[in-house]
């Protein structure tokens, strides 16, 4: 198989292509081009493992460009269209020429500026077994006709036909998903999306829908894919997921700003916490619950989505309307009026008078208002805070910190303001913080100030074996009360710092920081702001010293539910990101025995992505020198403990055959994952996950 790609690859790089007869009647030139692979596509990326030879062959990528729309007398549009690889190379729809056949599905709808939503003309009829209702919905036009006029150039026809008097003077989308079946040559099918606005009348296009940047999507779902993962692009869902779509199962309308905003608050929903499940039927009859997704932030942060550069993102402020509004607020009935102060609203043509886009004050009538997010609220006058020193970090010595808190505007704020909510923790060492943290976190609120520096002497001592470089690091909060609160609560709200992390030497001859593997900028893009165990633990810097490889729940895990869970920072973010796909139990036991179970946690993204969470290279996996790193304990894991690679693959990768893989090749005194796992190995971290 290989000399025969070899041979057809030499022939479409080196050649000039002719595709004679009645099935491709025209020439295409392929330039000559030779590309390395390896320099062309990140190691993520399965085409960087590709040979010259099988890229060449393979030609990755699809692509696909509109370059016409007509629309003959008889009604049925025209579209002329061009379909590339990566390098800008035609590609045979039919993959004779080229691997991979390319299948193709046009949508038509048009725009309505007005109400910023579209009406396919394309549609079909969906019956539902269930309730034998039938609903037509936006979908695909069905049985139109491809003509292919050269290699990677094609006009398709529709089936349907546009009503006698549609508008041309509207702004109408010609929308495409399609697939190149390329799976078995890449290991990988390859998905194009393309939107073309044009108006039929050949006028310019003043208006179109712009509200959702594409990026804003991919920050989280990295990247947006849906249907099978050929539908990617939020233009393209909403030319069919319009108001004119409704799931005949279930009645639920697929309107994408009513499907989205559910989706998105999916738990959250008043129709579920009443015990109705949020779902939507799909393709052959599958059961999409999404009841139970949680928004990774507050739902309120509207401009997660909503952001520029898209033109009309200011939308969610300044047009409201029942059915996006009605959507996360589904106890509201506009009928009837109950659950709305205003009463009932027929139409949406009086939303605007109460609901301006921004009031006075947080927390009014204004949509602005209403959706501020009270640990954000303008009520809080902000908390800063700095380590300046550290001293006496010898083994055996007890530590003096000294730090600064201010408010926004930097006024001082005197340490005993916090009472017990001020604390101060120090960890150590920083090659593997090994300590219970319990036992190093001290109430600081007693500390002396000065007016603008606060002292505190730790209680406790560096044990007198206390080794490398140890990290101090402080947390402060306090209640303030709203006034005006959010209507539906809460009336207090939590204010505090975040976290500084201060280095001191106790045997190095200078301070070595703590290594950094993720980015909180990384973990802030989907979560908007991390921020745990009642909202004043917010640096991963921090989390790191109390969730260790030594550390686990045992402090409220209940005796009947043992043995303990380990709360080690690599296992545990792997285990709760993998939540749903996890084939073990992962819960911890909390503050106030509260038990948090993560099975049910769905990532949004792809966890292949190591970069989504981690800085570059610090997933891959090295050569640990057993000095630098130790075991974490795993008493509900196949085995226990788990050397540190071990530990942080098998967060993932948790079924009974890897965890037997991992510890045949791991010993107490090291591991031997880089063999195969390391940068150079055949199954490199990079090329195992490669997409």
């Amino acid at each position: 198989m290989f000399l025969v790609r070899r041979g057809i690859a030499m022939a479409m790089a080196w050649s000039t292509l002719s595709v004679a007869g009645a099935r491709h009647p025209g020439t295409r030139t392929i330039a000559p081009r030779v590309v390395n692979p390896q320099e062309a596509y990140s190691a993520q990326s399965k085409e960087h493992y590709l040979s010259t030879d099988d890229f060449t062959y393979v030609r990755p990528g699809f692509h696909i460009t509109v370059n016409s729309v007509t629309i003959p007398s008889d009604n049925r549009p025209i579209a002329d269209l061009t379909f590339t690889d990566d390098l800008g190379q035609p590609l045979d729809r039919a993959g004779i020429i080229t691997p991979g056949a390319l299948s193709i599905s046009l949508v038509l709808a048009w725009y309505d500026a007005d109400l910023r939503q579209y009406t396919a003309y394309t549609t079909r009829p969906q019956t539902s077994p269930i309730t034998n209702v039938t609903a037509i919905q936006a979908a695909a036009d069905s049985g139109g006709t491809f003509t292919d006029l050269e290699l990677g150039h094609a006009t398709y026809r529709f089936k349907t036909v546009l009503p006698a008097n549609y508008d041309k003077t509207r702004t109408h989308t010609l929308a495409i998903y399609s697939t190149r079946a390329t799976l078995a040559v890449v290991g990988k099918n390859y998905f194009a999306n393309v939107e073309y606005d044009f108006r039929p009348d050949a006028q310019a296009v003043s208006q179109r829908w712009d509200e959702i940047p594409q990026a804003a999507c991919n920050t989280c779902h990295n990247p947006l894919s849906a249907h099978g993962g050929s539908r990617m692009d939020v233009k393209l869902c909403v030319t069919c997921h319009s108001p004119q779509t409704t799931d005949p199962d279930t009645g639920n309308t697929v309107d994408f700003k009513v499907l989205i905003h559910k989706i998105h608050d999916g738990a959250n929903l008043p129709s579920v916490k009443a015990g109705k499940p949020y779902i939507i039927i799909g393709f052959a009859q599958s059961i999409n619950d999404f009841s139970s997704v949680m928004f990774p932030q507050d739902i309120r942060n509207c401009t997660t989505c909503h952001a520029a550069p898209a033109a009309d993102a200011p939308a969610w402020y300044t047009a409201p309307a029942r059915a996006a509004c009605g959507s996360c607020h589904d106890n509201v009935d506009f009928t009837t009026g109950a659950n709305h102060p205003a009463g009932i609203q027929v139409d949406d043509s009086a939303c605007a008078t109460c609901h301006v886009p921004q009031g006075d004050r947080d927390f009014d009538a204004s949509i602005m208002g209403a959706h501020a997010i009270p640990a954000k609220s303008s009520q809080l006058r902000g908390l800063n805070a700095v380590i300046v020193a550290v001293t006496n970090t010898a083994p055996g010595e007890n530590p003096t910190i000294q730090f600064q808190i201010t408010e926004a505007d930097g006024t001082p704020v005197n340490p005993s303001a916090f009472g017990t909510n001020l604390a101060v923790l120090m960890g150590g060492p920083t090659t593997d913080y090994a300590y219970d943290p319990n036992g190093f976190r001290e109430a600081a609120s007693g500390a002396s100030f000065d007016g603008t520096t606060a002292t505190y002497i730790f209680k406790h001592a560096i044990p007198s074996a206390a080794t490398g470089t140890w990290a101090f690091t402080l947390e402060a909060r306090r209640t303030v009360t709203l006034n005006p609160a959010p209507r539906l609560g809460p009336a207090t709200v939590t204010e505090s710092v975040f976290n500084p992390v201060h280095y001191s030497a106790v045997t190095d001859a200078t301070a070595v920081p703590r290594r950094a593997v993720v980015a909180l900028a990384n973990c802030n893009t989907c979560h908007g702001e991390l921020s745990l165990h009642g909202g004043f633990r917010k640096n991963t810097e921090m989390c790191v010293i109390c969730h260790n490889p030594n550390e686990n729940d045992a402090v409220y895990r209940p005796s009947a539910e043992l043995p303990v869970e380990s709360v080690d920072f690599k296992r545990m973010i792997h285990r709760i990101h993998t939540g749903e796909n996890l084939t073990q139990d992962y819960t911890i036991f909390g503050f106030g025995g509260s038990r948090n179970n993560f099975n049910d946690v769905r990532f949004p993204g792809d966890r292949r992505d190591c970069q989504s969470c981690h800085l570059p290279t610090t997933y891959q996996v090295a050569d640990i020198p057993p000095t630098d790193r130790i075991a974490t304990s795993t008493a509900r894991d196949w085995y226990t403990p788990q050397q540190p690679t071990s530990a942080a693959c098998l967060g993932c990768h948790d079924t009974r055959p890897v965890a037997a893989h991992a510890f045949v090749n791991t010993a107490p005194f090291g591991e031997a994952c880089a063999t195969c796992h390391g940068n150079s190995g055949d199954f490199a971290v990079d090329k195992v996950h490669a997409r």
